[in-house]
């Protein structure tokens, strides 16, 4: 039956073909000659390969290949470099061949959903133009740095993972609007979030966040879904602790972080001959009260923020989010409403 309607398809010169749901364990391979064909199903089938003979499709944008019995991604798929939508949901796949990934670098839509992958490899970098990558319902325990690279991403749905952190890296993501992360392992989100500049949506429910990171606040979103985690709780306590002797090593930092700021002087060109120490001094902070650099979070607080007051959403829940502060002298000056966070 495949065959023949094959050659009605030859015939008809038709740009789609579809042979989803016919219960079958091999694609036949004169599925081949259908050079033209720019979009074919295979969905809802048996499938646990893809005949070499389908490398002639150069002109295919988009394969559905959902809910079928793939345990890997079938190596044919390396030649299909016009391939702009490729759906592997609802299969059996572990792994991402990096080979494949190398040879797909016009995909702009991937999805992976109900699958078993526990790893996205490097190679993932090669994906420059996506756009939507979906692995909703996987095993992902930790994501590659590379993910980075993916500089046109819009949207990104790791769901019903395993993950406990998220690399810095994501905040190269610029065009990123939709994020969801929903039912993972997250105690906390990369600090520095703002920098994803057209995020409208946030899906972090049903995770182990205590509160968000520095300047969450500044983000303007649209929607952020965060029940179901254990956020710390206003209550206020008093501090018995009214000094700390800082080490040599930390008042030697703010000392040349402050002498650093305007980025010219002695300081600074003194740093370009230290790569080492410049290293060292890359993940200051800036406390939030008397606005000075220093090396190493001193005090930890949050502040609790109104999403409908302070962030302009619907809703009225209230979140905290943490602030950074450079001392105990900071923390017990009168006016500021920050709370300690004693413990996580």
């Amino acid at each position: 039956m495949a065959n023949n309607l094959v050659i009605r398809a030859l015939k008809a010169n038709s740009k789609s073909f579809n042979l989803s749901s016919k219960k079958m364990t091999d694609v036949p391979t004169s599925v081949a000659r259908l050079t033209n064909i720019s979009t074919l199903h295979l969905n809802n089938n048996y499938l646990t390969t893809l005949p070499a003979e389908l490398q002639t499709l150069h002109n295919l944008t988009e394969l559905n290949l959902g809910n079928n019995s793939l345990e890997e991604i079938p190596s044919v798929l390396r030649y299909l470099n016009s391939l702009k939508k490729l759906y592997l949901f609802g299969n059996h796949i572990t792994r991402l061949p990096p080979e494949v990934l190398e040879g797909l670098d016009n995909l702009t839509l991937l999805n992976l959903n109900h699958n078993h992958i526990t790893v996205l490899p490097p190679e993932i970098k090669s994906l420059s133009n996506l756009e939507t990558l979906s692995l909703l319902h996987n095993q992902l325990e930790e994501l590659p740095v590379e993910i980075g690279f993916l500089k046109k991403l819009v949207d990104m749905n790791l769901t019903n993972n395993k993950l406990p952190r998220l690399p810095k890296q994501i905040y190269s993501l610029s065009h990123l609007a939709r994020l969801y992360l929903a039912r993972n392992n997250l105690t906390q989100l990369p600090e520095g979030i703002i920098m994803l500049m057209k995020l409208r949506v946030l899906d972090v429910a049903g995770n182990r966040l205590s509160m968000f990171p520095v300047d969450f606040q500044l983000l303007t979103l649209d929607e952020l879904l965060c029940e179901g985690n254990t956020f710390v709780k206003s209550k206020l306590t008093e501090s018995v602790q009214a000094v700390e002797v800082l080490s040599l090593k930390e008042l030697s930092a703010r000392l040349i972080l402050v002498e650093d700021k305007g980025r010219f002087g002695m300081v600074h060109k003194a740093l370009s001959s230290h790569p080492g120490l410049s290293l060292l001094l890359a993940d200051w902070g800036r406390c939030s009260l008397c606005l000075q650099p220093f090396l190493t979070t001193w005090l930890e607080c949050v502040r609790f923020i109104n999403l409908r007051k302070d962030m302009k959403m619907r809703s009225s829940q209230t979140i905290p989010v943490r602030v950074l502060l450079c001392s105990y002298k900071c923390f017990n000056k009168s006016g500021h409403s920050y709370y300690a966070v004693a413990s996580l």
